[in-house]
């Protein structure tokens, strides 16, 4: 089995070794006397959890900057689906692996996606090794044959180390009563988290009203789409009364901050759910909504955006910084999130000397509020490094690649 000795790194304020064997942390102390199948010289850095995107539409990279300033229904309905609908297999490959390196390199070992055409995503993760749920989209307007075979392919693929699938109905607005229900028992069979939007924009929830009388969260609710292994995006609008349902049915809630700011969809309530013990992670939605997919960005506008319209000690670094990391990962079943012995090896080391961290009397509020992603060097997944001197391989040819493609939607 494979090891990898990380020497003199900072861990919590002092100096360790980190043994890492195969893909678990194997040993964590001072002055490890072993000799290591690869060695890093970690002297002048900090070792910290990665970070585990929450929600993300991994190929919507290739529509970076492709329709911006916009309302989300016009943004959606005028410009996205249709730039979609000219996607081929290639398409959703090339810019998954832009998506992905663009990950690395700012410090996300993992993201749950939701997307279309999902062998070519699960290819691109697999070959450049991080982790990832990738949903099977589902709309009605797919129409029932191609509904049927995304279906079938979720009962067909086995799960890699890496990668594991969720059934993604899209959102209250353009899934059907009949296809959620269908969804229900597709991801039972299947035994496999389900993946939505909910609660976005407060049209969404006029909408839901007027057609439905109730609001989005409680039409989910009755068609049971609301357990423990669901996550929902965005969730800006919500009563208490929601909120409550969201806490007892122990959602995963994944905030994204930079899209509903940059869509006008709204402020995440924070304390609304948080203070319900409600399970709140963070997601950086798709770069044609954020656009980029930093959740070092992301960690600083929900800590943000959280206190604007609250007060100062609302959603703490400390807090938001857990969301972005063990949290995430527990949400999604993924024991890591923590540089611990026996832990899956998921990890980043720091530049201590990056301007951005100096000085440092806080690392996680430096990180937090200062960070980007050139103070990240290295990057650890189950393992395996996958970034060094803030180098990723090929990335050059994914670049190219990416850059070719992209000139199909001008």
């Amino acid at each position: 089995m494979k090891t990898l000795l990380i020497k003199g790194t900072t861990l919590n304020g002092k100096v360790v070794d980190v043994l890492i064997k195969g893909n678990k942390f194997e040993d964590i102390a001072p002055n490890i006397n072993t000799i290591a199948d690869e060695e890093i010289d970690a002297r002048g850095t900090a070792i910290i959890p990665p970070f585990y995107n929450g929600h993300c539409h991994a190929a919507m990279t290739l529509l970076r900057g492709y329709a911006d300033d916009l309302p989300l229904d016009v943004w959606l309905n005028e410009h996205i689906w249709p730039a979609e609908d000219k996607m081929v297999p290639r398409d959703i490959y090339v810019g998954t692996r832009l998506a992905v390196l663009e990950m690395i390199k700012s410090g996300t070992v993992f993201f749950n996606d939701m997307y279309g055409m999902v062998e070519e995503s699960i290819k691109a993760c697999e070959e450049m090794g991080i982790r990832a749920q990738i949903g099977i989209s589902l709309m009605d307007r797919m129409g029932e044959k191609d509904i049927n075979g995304r279906f079938e392919f979720l009962h067909s693929y086995k799960r890699s180390e890496l990668v594991t699938l969720s059934v993604a109905p899209h959102a209250p607005y353009t899934v059907s009563k009949d296809l959620f229900r269908r969804c229900v028992k597709e991801a039972e069979k299947a035994n496999v988290m389900i993946h939505t939007h909910l609660s976005e924009t407060k049209k969404e929830i006029d909408d839901c009203m007027a057609e439905h009388g109730v609001s989005p969260v409680e039409l989910l609710d009755s068609l049971g789409i609301l357990t423990e292994k669901t996550a929902l995006a965005h969730v800006v609008h919500t009563s208490d009364s929601d909120a409550d349902i969201l806490a007892k049915r122990k959602c995963a809630i994944v905030t994204n901050p930079a899209s509903n700011m940059k869509l006008c969809s709204g402020a995440f309530k924070f304390d609304q759910h948080v203070s319900r013990g409600s399970k709140v992670i963070i997601g950086t939605d798709g770069t044609s909504s954020n656009n980029n997919l930093s959740m070092i960005e992301e960690m600083k506008f929900a800590a943000l955006l959280s206190k604007v319209n609250d007060k100062p000690t609302t959603a703490p670094a400390e807090m938001v910084f857990d969301m972005a990391t063990k949290r995430g990962a527990e949400a999604f079943g993924i024991d890591a999130g923590e540089i611990k012995v026996g832990k899956l090896a998921d990890a980043l080391l720091l530049d201590l000397s990056n301007e951005r961290l100096v000085p440092n009397f806080n690392l996680i509020s430096n990180i937090v509020y200062s960070a980007d992603s050139r103070c990240i060097d290295t990057v650890i997944c189950n393992g395996q490094v996958l970034m060094r001197g803030g180098k990723v391989k090929d990335e050059d040819q994914i670049i190219a690649d990416a850059i070719e493609i992209s000139k199909k939607f001008i």
